[in-house]
């Protein structure tokens, strides 16, 4: 641990005052005290992006106030923190401005726009190809933000079968080449980390769709539902053999039917009868 681990600071948050640790970053004092901040970038998993910018708050510490991105922000000493000031209001109105013109039909920017009352500005407007029929990809053209999320999740993962591709007006989110990709496996943790929804993919038949690939659902060994892709399987096993994680015998089971057995297993544990 640390030693800026064990020095305790006071901050200040919109007139309220708590206490955090050296070197916490803003964000993660706000939302422990439940102090609203919006962001899009922002992961408890994956810390560390501070692109999307819209989490900015205003800090004065030691008589200099100035404006912070609180992600990736931090503390250092005591210090006064607004969250919601006119100034800040302000730069997220320009910011979520931008990030609609950039992704027009992300529902969750569309609701913070209206409650910031964000105006509808011309100044940003990104090129927007014509299309007959929304596709997988022109869904993402019109929701995706960059934030890098998704690319980061599956870099995590040991995957790496998205990135952020090309530059300027033709920056994206892609497998390689935009062809499907060798190294996906399926997992939707790209989709479920989104915070636009900009990830789609599609389960049918047994066959879960995503990127352009197809893969086969395998069934949970105990309730019988189809879960989880073969190479996602296979791959969280390597992965858990790898570390020597004792629970690699509960990947062939669903999230719920592991949740069932980890809670039988602590019934078990207590002298609690269950009765099913």
């Amino acid at each position: 641990m640390s030693e800026s681990a064990d020095i305790r600071i006071k901050v200040k948050i919109n007139g309220k005052e708590y206490e955090a640790q050296k070197g916490e970053y803003i964000m993660d004092v706000a939302r422990r005290n439940h102090i609203l901040i919006p962001s899009f970038c922002h992961h408890e998993a994956l810390a560390g992006q501070g692109c999307c910018r819209v989490c900015v708050v205003e800090v004065n510490e030691g008589g200099k106030p100035r404006v912070v991105v609180s992600c990736v922000y931090p503390l250092s000493k005591d210090c006064e923190i607004f969250t919601e000031s006119d100034k800040i209001k302000g730069i997220r109105r320009t910011i979520l401005s931008m990030l609609k013109d950039r992704a027009p039909e992300a529902k969750r920017i569309a609701s913070l726009c209206s409650m910031y009352g964000v105006p509808v500005d011309k100044r940003y407007t990104a090129f927007q190809g014509a299309v007959s029929e929304e596709t997988a990809a022109d869904h993402m053209d019109k929701t995706c933000i960059l934030c890098g999320l998704c690319a980061e999740a599956c870099s995590k993962l040991g995957s790496g079968a998205i990135s952020t591709v090309g530059r300027g007006t033709g920056k994206k989110i892609a497998t390689p080449y935009d062809e499907p990709s060798a190294d996906c496996i399926g997992c939707t943790s790209c989709a479920a980390i989104c915070p636009t929804t900009a990830i789609v993919y599609s389960e049918e038949n047994g066959t879960r769709s995503i990127w352009g690939k197809s893969f086969n659902l395998a069934a949970c060994e105990q309730c019988g539902r189809l879960f989880a892709t073969k190479e996602e399987l296979e791959h969280t096993a390597k992965r858990l053999a790898q570390e020597n994680n004792s629970a690699a015998d509960l990947i062939t089971i669903c999230e719920d039917c592991r949740r069932k057995k980890n809670s039988d297993v602590m019934a078990a544990a207590f002298g609690i009868r269950v009765h099913s």
